[in-house]
């Protein structure tokens, strides 16, 4: 987001990335220990007046949430109690503007991990914003979550169409809501407003506001549908979908399904999947199913501006997926 320049410099150097950083966990309700404690503490018994406290609370007032005592004492209720399960974090963008996401705290729920953001979402989101010339196409999500990717190519980019796909019920049900919530219009077809419990009196998309045409569908990787493949989307897009040998030769059979589909297409669709390397094996897998059946793939340099805060020390890999002879 971009901060007030008369508040930062105020506060003196350095104020404004730690306003940002302290904003930033903050609101995505990071842990106790992401947070700057220790500097801004140090920054504060330095200063002989409070314009950098004032800085954070003019920022806080800008995104309309509860008041600061409310936000403490939730974030601290998040942080220790296993009983709670939904909350909201807020994404910020460059901006200043925020996406609100309605996440579960647990990262295992309802038999799914699908209710929760990963870093790799994050990466890949950071990445879109930078690269944003790109999706200006019709666009497929494979296991959208709860949306940040999508959500944020939606308000940042340009896309001509936007398809979110998962298989969890549940997940499809808090994708529609979060999408609802940031605005977006979501095709009437895909989604019944009383089932999403979300209140959409606020949110609006005329006409003179058009966004992209946005749909949310159910995909079973194993059971893909001749329908589903004929969707012929540009791009497909995935974060964060290599975690279990079980899902990569499924995973494989899909993009293997939609781009020999796309290949009746000029140019046949580019796949851009972004990955948490947490399993080696798992992923080299992965990568040797994608030659087995001609599929080519190549590392690209991932986003260099840092928005969101996750874990920068984590491995995570870029890949631009496509059949062999269009590398």
């Amino acid at each position: 987001m971009s901060a007030s320049p008369e508040g930062v410099e105020a506060a003196g150097p350095g104020a404004g990335d730690l306003v940002l950083s302290f904003q930033r966990s903050f609101f995505t309700m990071g842990r106790m220990d992401s947070l700057p404690l220790p500097e801004l503490e140090e920054r504060l018994k330095n200063s002989d007046d409070s314009t950098l406290i004032q800085h954070i609370l003019q920022q806080h007032e800008m995104t309309g949430a509860e008041p600061l005592d409310d936000l403490y004492d939730a974030l601290g209720e998040v942080l220790r109690s296993e009983e709670l399960k939904m909350c909201h974090k807020n994404y910020f963008l460059l901006s200043g503007e925020n996406i609100r996401l309605g996440e579960n705290v647990a990262i295992i729920s309802e038999g799914t991990t699908g209710l929760v953001t990963w870093e790799a979402a994050q990466f890949f989101a950071e990445w879109a914003m930078e690269n944003s010339e790109v999706f200006n196409c019709s666009i497929l999500e494979l296991g959208s979550g709860i949306g940040l990717v999508g959500i944020t190519i939606c308000k940042t980019c340009t896309p001509k169409q936007y398809i979110f796909s998962d298989c969890h019920p549940n997940v499809l049900q808090q994708l529609r809501t979060n999408i609802l919530s940031n605005g977006l219009l979501l095709d009437s077809d895909t989604w019944n407003a009383k089932d999403c419990e979300v209140e959409v009196k606020n949110k609006y998309v005329s006409e003179e506001n058009q966004g992209p045409e946005i749909t949310v569908i159910g995909l079973d990787w194993s059971e893909v549908t001749q329908e589903q493949v004929e969707l012929q989307p540009d791009i497909i897009i995935a974060t964060d979908v290599i975690y279990d040998p079980e899902v990569v030769l499924c995973l494989v059979s899909v993009l293997e399904k939609f781009l020999i589909s796309n290949e009746r297409k000029e140019q046949g669709s580019v796949v851009y999947l972004a990955s948490t390397v947490r399993n080696p094996e798992t992923y080299h897998q992965f990568k040797m199913e994608l030659d087995k059946v001609g599929i080519g793939h190549q590392v690209i340099p991932g986003p260099t501006r840092k928005i969101f805060p996750y874990n920068r020390c984590t491995e995570i890999e870029l890949l631009k997926i496509v059949f062999a002879h269009h590398l």
